[in-house]
């Protein structure tokens, strides 16, 4: 999929040390919530801190978050 020049990609396809900017959240209405309330929403820069065994830690600002593979997979990012 493509989007402003670059790939759009689930986060979890990123491996640790990426950045890459949200563009879109696929999903219900819990876990778009979920996701506010953590700071990740379109257009947030967020950084992959942990992607291999076990949850993924991201970074949003200052902020540490780990997430579940399946909630990662409905983030869909842009590789910066």
């Amino acid at each position: 999929m493509l989007k402003k020049g670059g790939i759009v990609l689930p986060l979890s396809m990123l491996p640790p040390g990426k950045k890459a900017v949200v563009v879109d959240i696929i999903g219900g209405e819990s876990i778009r919530r979920r996701l506010i309330d953590m700071g990740i929403v379109r257009g947030v820069e967020i950084l992959v801190v942990k992607n291999d065994v076990g949850p993924l830690i991201v970074g949003v600002g200052e902020m540490r978050f780990a997430l579940g593979f399946g909630m990662a997979q409905k983030i869909l990012v842009e590789e910066l």
